[in-house]
């Protein structure tokens, strides 16, 4: 499926996106609608439970081919892959399974989402130090403010792949090899851009995304990755008897844990979720991540002069191809940002409305690959 050849039919457009018969929907990068085949994976699997055991009513093979999926968006391997559901549950078991030891310092932006604030925050009951990244822009983070934050009882550094307001991309290829060689452990919420950018896990040891975003899946079905190596060292938060050795269901007296990431999936899994993201995953790759990379960027290309030509201040909008993500977040002074959001949503342009520290609200933009530059010109009409 090309994006522009998927632009250009809109009949197909409509049968794989429902969503834009009746509206512009450009808020991915908060909850996503779900594509057809999506939804139709699920309700065809619920169907099916009507008539046996959930559980078996899923292929045993398709787990596996799941893991598989994911694995290949990561560049890692299915042992790498856990399946745990929100992203902020996935982050919360890497903070609580690691062994700190008092006087440690972990690194965070402050102004992350969050999810990726808190669970490193609870630490400090532990002893641990928590530093944090003030940028000058919220997100606009460069390896240097990162390595100027290290010292010998630095343990780890974790970062958003994307800011979830700016859209800023750090360099996070070359921040894990700094971190490698420092000897810190390297975490990544890739939430904002797992299923638009490409992403190398070699280079971070823990990372965690939910589906419901740009990966266009269900909610609470997202991935957890851990690098081999690391499977040692972070002890399972949660057990139960998916993740420990009991066969036939009893438990033995020692404690075994699988030896691959299925060592963090202490319980039943959520079918109907893992359903919905193996199609969602299908689709991502049969689209391509490198041109779905290559549309977002067109967009962004095409979006942005023409909001700054009606006087918008757009958040970050020189940085450059490399350090972009899906998302585009504008204000203007005296402007009534939460009032236009909403006659926005009355047209039926669905955006989102985000607020800094400072209490400034931004409309941001965070279309798809399957939006059209016609729905952008809509957008910019409902705008003026």
């Amino acid at each position: 499926m090309n994006p522009q050849e998927l632009q250009a039919d809109e009949a197909r457009r409509c049968q794989e996106f429902p969503v834009v018969k009746d509206q512009i929907y450009l808020a991915h990068a908060g909850v996503c609608p779900l594509p057809r085949r999506v939804a139709q994976a699920i309700q065809s699997y619920a169907w099916s439970c009507t008539q046996g055991d959930q559980e078996t009513l899923v292929p045993f093979s398709q787990m596996g081919k799941t893991r598989g999926l994911a694995a290949q968006l990561l560049s890692a391997t299915p042992e790498d892959i856990a399946f745990i559901g929100p992203t902020s549950v996935a982050l919360s078991l890497v903070a609580a399974g690691l062994p700190w030891k008092p006087g440690d310092n972990v690194v965070i932006h402050y102004d992350d989402y969050p999810s990726n604030v808190y669970p490193w925050m609870t630490l400090t009951q532990k002893g641990v130090e928590v530093r944090f990244l003030q940028p000058r822009v919220p997100g606009c983070i460069e390896i240097n403010d990162v390595l100027c934050r290290l010292d010998s009882r630095t343990r780890l550094v974790s970062l958003a792949s994307s800011h979830f307001v700016t859209g800023y991309c750090p360099d996070i290829q070359a921040i894990g090899r700094a971190l490698r060689q420092s000897d810190v452990w390297f975490c990544v919420d890739a939430i904002q851009t797992l299923g638009i950018r490409p992403l190398d896990a070699a280079c971070v040891d823990f990372l965690a995304a939910d589906a419901h975003k740009w990966l266009l899946g269900p909610g609470a079905a997202g991935v957890l990755y851990v690098r081999k190596a690391m499977q040692e060292t972070l002890r399972p938060a949660l057990v139960g008897w998916h993740n420990i050795d009991c066969p036939e269901f009893i438990a033995q007296e020692s404690i075994r844990f699988k030896p691959d990431a299925r060592r963090y999936e202490p319980g039943s899994a959520n079918l109907l979720g893992l359903v919905g993201l193996h199609a969602a995953l299908e689709l991502i790759l049969e689209v391509g991540i490198e041109p779905i990379s290559c549309e977002l960027l067109r967009i962004r290309e095409w979006l942005i002069p023409r909001l700054r030509d009606r006087q918008w201040q757009v958040l970050a909008s020189d940085a450059s191809p490399a350090r972009s993500g899906g998302i585009i977040s504008f204000r203007r002074e005296g402007c009534d940002m939460a009032a236009l959001h909403r006659r926005l949503e009355k047209r039926r342009v669905y955006t989102s409305l985000r607020q800094d520290r400072q209490g400034r609200q931004y409309l941001r933009l965070s279309p798809h690959f399957y939006n059209t530059l016609g729905e952008l010109e809509e957008f910019l009409s409902a705008l003026d």
